[in-house]
Protein backbone atom coordinates (compact mmCIF):
# COMPACT_ATOMS: atom_id res chain seq x y z
CA UNK A 1 0.00 0.00 0.00
CA UNK A 2 1.10 3.52 -0.83
CA UNK A 3 2.96 3.01 -3.92
CA UNK A 4 0.70 3.10 -6.86
CA UNK A 5 1.59 3.04 -10.58
CA UNK A 6 0.56 5.17 -12.40
CA UNK A 7 -3.10 4.98 -13.88
CA UNK A 8 -4.40 6.22 -17.12
CA UNK A 9 -8.09 5.88 -17.18
CA UNK A 10 -9.55 8.61 -18.75
CA UNK A 11 -12.24 5.89 -20.66
CA UNK A 12 -13.66 5.04 -17.08
CA UNK A 13 -15.10 6.58 -14.07
CA UNK A 14 -12.65 7.10 -11.13
CA UNK A 15 -12.92 7.97 -7.46
CA UNK A 16 -11.46 9.30 -4.76
CA UNK A 17 -12.44 8.33 -1.37
CA UNK A 18 -11.02 9.54 1.53
CA UNK A 19 -10.90 8.42 4.62
CA UNK A 20 -12.51 5.25 3.60
CA UNK A 21 -11.90 2.29 6.23
CA UNK A 22 -14.56 2.65 8.55
CA UNK A 23 -17.90 4.60 9.07
CA UNK A 24 -19.20 6.97 6.31
CA UNK A 25 -16.33 6.84 3.55
CA UNK A 26 -16.42 2.77 3.85
CA UNK A 27 -20.20 2.99 2.68
CA UNK A 28 -19.40 5.70 -0.06
CA UNK A 29 -17.16 3.42 -0.97
CA UNK A 30 -19.30 0.51 -1.45
CA UNK A 31 -21.66 2.57 -3.13
CA UNK A 32 -19.46 3.38 -5.61
CA UNK A 33 -18.38 0.28 -6.26
CA UNK A 34 -21.82 -0.98 -7.02
CA UNK A 35 -21.79 1.50 -9.64
CA UNK A 36 -18.85 0.22 -11.67
CA UNK A 37 -16.56 2.99 -10.66
CA UNK A 38 -12.64 2.62 -10.17
CA UNK A 39 -11.68 3.88 -6.52
CA UNK A 40 -8.47 4.86 -5.36
CA UNK A 41 -9.38 5.32 -0.80
CA UNK A 42 -6.91 6.45 1.22
CA UNK A 43 -7.21 6.18 5.61
CA UNK A 44 -4.69 7.43 7.65
CA UNK A 45 -4.20 4.39 10.16
CA UNK A 46 -6.20 1.39 9.37
CA UNK A 47 -4.03 -0.46 6.72
CA UNK A 48 -5.40 -4.09 7.25
CA UNK A 49 -8.92 -3.15 7.38
CA UNK A 50 -8.50 -0.55 4.63
CA UNK A 51 -6.59 -3.79 2.32
CA UNK A 52 -9.56 -6.16 3.34
CA UNK A 53 -12.40 -3.40 2.24
CA UNK A 54 -10.50 -2.76 -1.41
CA UNK A 55 -9.69 -6.78 -1.78
CA UNK A 56 -13.56 -7.26 -0.68
CA UNK A 57 -14.97 -4.87 -3.05
CA UNK A 58 -12.50 -5.91 -5.87
CA UNK A 59 -14.08 -8.88 -5.79
CA UNK A 60 -17.66 -8.93 -5.20
CA UNK A 61 -18.44 -5.58 -7.63
CA UNK A 62 -15.43 -6.65 -10.59
CA UNK A 63 -13.96 -3.51 -10.35
CA UNK A 64 -10.19 -1.61 -9.49
CA UNK A 65 -10.11 -1.03 -5.78
CA UNK A 66 -6.91 0.72 -5.16
CA UNK A 67 -6.15 1.64 -0.93
CA UNK A 68 -3.26 3.81 0.35
CA UNK A 69 -2.07 4.71 3.20
CA UNK A 70 -1.87 8.53 3.55
CA UNK A 71 -2.49 11.26 5.79
CA UNK A 72 -4.54 13.93 3.99
CA UNK A 73 -3.38 16.98 6.42
CA UNK A 74 -0.35 16.59 5.40
CA UNK A 75 0.94 18.34 2.15
CA UNK A 76 2.88 15.45 1.67
CA UNK A 77 1.28 12.64 1.54
CA UNK A 78 -1.52 14.26 -0.76
CA UNK A 79 0.98 15.66 -3.05
CA UNK A 80 2.63 12.00 -3.11
CA UNK A 81 -0.62 10.27 -4.01
CA UNK A 82 -1.60 12.60 -6.65
CA UNK A 83 1.76 11.94 -8.76
CA UNK A 84 0.47 9.21 -9.23
CA UNK A 85 -3.19 9.69 -10.59
CA UNK A 86 -3.92 10.95 -14.19
CA UNK A 87 -7.49 10.84 -14.44
CA UNK A 88 -10.01 11.37 -11.92
CA UNK A 89 -14.00 11.79 -12.68
CA UNK A 90 -15.08 11.89 -8.91
CA UNK A 91 -13.76 13.39 -5.37
CA UNK A 92 -14.91 12.56 -2.03
CA UNK A 93 -13.38 14.49 0.61
CA UNK A 94 -14.47 12.38 3.76
CA UNK A 95 -11.62 11.98 6.18
CA UNK A 96 -12.14 13.55 9.36
CA UNK A 97 -11.65 13.99 13.21
CA UNK A 98 -13.11 15.29 15.61
CA UNK A 99 -12.87 17.37 19.17
CA UNK A 100 -14.98 17.20 21.89
CA UNK A 101 -14.32 19.55 25.56
CA UNK A 102 -13.97 22.95 26.30
CA UNK A 103 -12.09 25.52 23.94
CA UNK A 104 -9.49 26.58 26.74
CA UNK A 105 -8.33 23.32 27.17
CA UNK A 106 -7.51 22.43 23.75
CA UNK A 107 -3.87 22.30 23.06
CA UNK A 108 -2.95 23.77 19.88
CA UNK A 109 -1.71 20.67 18.51
CA UNK A 110 -5.22 19.22 19.01
CA UNK A 111 -6.48 22.42 17.40
CA UNK A 112 -4.05 22.10 14.39
CA UNK A 113 -4.77 18.04 13.96
CA UNK A 114 -8.29 18.87 13.33
CA UNK A 115 -7.77 22.30 10.88
CA UNK A 116 -5.37 20.33 8.93
CA UNK A 117 -7.91 17.45 8.39
CA UNK A 118 -10.80 18.77 8.17
CA UNK A 119 -10.04 21.72 6.05
CA UNK A 120 -6.55 21.95 5.13
CA UNK A 121 -7.13 18.16 3.27
CA UNK A 122 -9.58 19.78 1.32
CA UNK A 123 -7.13 22.77 -0.50
CA UNK A 124 -4.76 19.85 -0.84
CA UNK A 125 -6.64 17.52 -2.59
CA UNK A 126 -8.69 19.86 -4.69
CA UNK A 127 -5.10 21.74 -5.58
CA UNK A 128 -4.32 18.50 -7.36
CA UNK A 129 -7.65 17.17 -8.61
CA UNK A 130 -8.84 20.16 -9.99
CA UNK A 131 -6.67 20.19 -12.62
CA UNK A 132 -7.15 16.48 -13.73
CA UNK A 133 -11.02 17.69 -14.12
CA UNK A 134 -10.49 20.96 -16.05
CA UNK A 135 -8.87 17.84 -18.76
CA UNK A 136 -11.91 16.89 -19.11
CA UNK A 137 -14.45 19.96 -18.55
CA UNK A 138 -15.83 17.52 -16.00
CA UNK A 139 -15.91 16.26 -12.81
CA UNK A 140 -17.71 16.85 -9.50
CA UNK A 141 -16.46 17.38 -5.80
CA UNK A 142 -18.09 16.37 -2.99
CA UNK A 143 -17.35 17.39 0.57
CA UNK A 144 -18.58 15.54 3.66
CA UNK A 145 -19.39 18.28 6.49
CA UNK A 146 -21.79 18.86 9.29
CA UNK A 147 -24.76 20.45 10.83
CA UNK A 148 -22.11 21.65 13.48
CA UNK A 149 -20.68 23.90 10.42
CA UNK A 150 -24.14 25.77 10.09
CA UNK A 151 -24.99 26.20 13.45
CA UNK A 152 -21.88 25.50 15.90
CA UNK A 153 -22.13 22.98 19.29
CA UNK A 154 -20.58 23.76 22.19
CA UNK A 155 -17.82 21.87 22.74
CA UNK A 156 -17.39 21.27 19.50
CA UNK A 157 -15.74 24.69 18.76
CA UNK A 158 -12.67 23.89 16.40
CA UNK A 159 -14.89 21.22 14.92
CA UNK A 160 -17.78 23.31 14.33
CA UNK A 161 -14.83 26.17 13.06
CA UNK A 162 -13.57 23.73 10.43
CA UNK A 163 -16.89 22.68 9.28
CA UNK A 164 -18.11 26.36 9.08
CA UNK A 165 -14.64 26.19 6.70
CA UNK A 166 -15.78 23.19 4.59
CA UNK A 167 -19.20 24.78 3.97
CA UNK A 168 -18.05 28.26 2.56
CA UNK A 169 -15.26 26.24 0.60
CA UNK A 170 -17.76 24.09 -1.13
CA UNK A 171 -19.62 27.52 -2.12
CA UNK A 172 -16.82 29.56 -3.07
CA UNK A 173 -15.17 26.94 -5.49
CA UNK A 174 -18.51 25.92 -6.98
CA UNK A 175 -18.41 29.54 -8.36
CA UNK A 176 -15.06 29.55 -9.15
CA UNK A 177 -15.91 25.97 -11.07
CA UNK A 178 -18.79 26.20 -12.75
CA UNK A 179 -17.78 27.93 -15.81
CA UNK A 180 -15.85 24.70 -16.45
CA UNK A 181 -18.45 22.15 -15.82
CA UNK A 182 -17.01 21.43 -12.50
CA UNK A 183 -19.52 20.66 -9.38
CA UNK A 184 -19.16 20.97 -6.19
CA UNK A 185 -21.31 20.26 -3.63
CA UNK A 186 -21.20 19.39 0.40
CA UNK A 187 -23.69 17.59 2.41
CA UNK A 188 -24.13 18.38 6.34
CA UNK A 189 -24.29 15.42 8.33
CA UNK A 190 -26.22 15.20 11.51
CA UNK A 191 -25.77 12.46 13.80
CA UNK A 192 -24.41 9.45 12.20
CA UNK A 193 -23.98 6.04 13.49
CA UNK A 194 -20.20 6.10 13.18
CA UNK A 195 -17.38 5.35 15.25
CA UNK A 196 -16.80 9.44 15.64
CA UNK A 197 -19.90 9.30 17.80
CA UNK A 198 -18.65 6.78 20.24
CA UNK A 199 -17.44 9.07 22.81
CA UNK A 200 -20.97 9.99 23.70
CA UNK A 201 -22.49 7.41 26.43
CA UNK A 202 -25.64 5.46 25.09
CA UNK A 203 -27.85 7.87 27.54
CA UNK A 204 -26.46 10.47 25.35
CA UNK A 205 -26.80 9.49 21.96
CA UNK A 206 -30.46 8.40 23.45
CA UNK A 207 -31.06 11.84 24.22
CA UNK A 208 -29.62 12.86 20.64
CA UNK A 209 -32.24 10.48 19.54
CA UNK A 210 -35.06 12.81 20.84
CA UNK A 211 -34.48 15.32 19.53
CA UNK A 212 -34.31 14.34 16.00
CA UNK A 213 -37.91 14.32 14.53
CA UNK A 214 -36.98 11.11 12.39
CA UNK A 215 -36.58 9.54 15.68
CA UNK A 216 -33.76 7.89 15.10
CA UNK A 217 -29.43 7.99 14.33
CA UNK A 218 -28.73 8.46 10.46
CA UNK A 219 -26.99 5.28 9.18
CA UNK A 220 -23.60 5.48 6.87
CA UNK A 221 -24.99 4.23 3.61
CA UNK A 222 -27.98 7.52 3.81
CA UNK A 223 -25.12 9.08 3.20
CA UNK A 224 -23.52 7.24 0.98
CA UNK A 225 -26.92 7.57 -0.92
CA UNK A 226 -26.69 11.28 -0.93
CA UNK A 227 -23.21 11.22 -2.44
CA UNK A 228 -24.82 9.12 -4.96
CA UNK A 229 -28.02 11.72 -5.72
CA UNK A 230 -25.39 13.97 -6.17
CA UNK A 231 -23.31 12.41 -8.87
CA UNK A 232 -26.65 11.71 -10.90
CA UNK A 233 -27.57 15.56 -9.84
CA UNK A 234 -28.36 17.94 -12.87
CA UNK A 235 -24.91 19.86 -13.60
CA UNK A 236 -26.73 22.58 -12.57
CA UNK A 237 -26.90 21.85 -9.05
CA UNK A 238 -23.39 23.12 -7.48
CA UNK A 239 -22.73 25.06 -4.51
CA UNK A 240 -25.15 23.50 -2.31
CA UNK A 241 -24.80 22.36 1.24
CA UNK A 242 -27.38 19.37 1.67
CA UNK A 243 -28.18 19.24 5.19
CA UNK A 244 -29.00 15.49 5.92
CA UNK A 245 -30.22 15.14 9.73
CA UNK A 246 -33.71 13.74 9.99
CA UNK A 247 -35.23 17.25 10.21
CA UNK A 248 -32.92 17.68 13.60
CA UNK A 249 -31.92 21.14 12.54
Amino acid sequence: MGNMETHDLSDKKYALVTGASRGIGCAIAECLAKESYRLFLTCRHSADRLTELANRLTAEYDTNVIPIMADMGKYEDVSHLFSQINHLDVLVNNAGVSYVGLLHEMSVAEWREVMNTNLDALFYTCKYAVPLMLKNHSGRIINISSVWGSVGASAEVAYSASKGGVNSFTRALAKELAPSNIQVNAIACGVIDTDMNSCFSPGEIEALRREIPADRIGQPSEVAQTVLSLLRAPDYLTGQVITLDGGWT
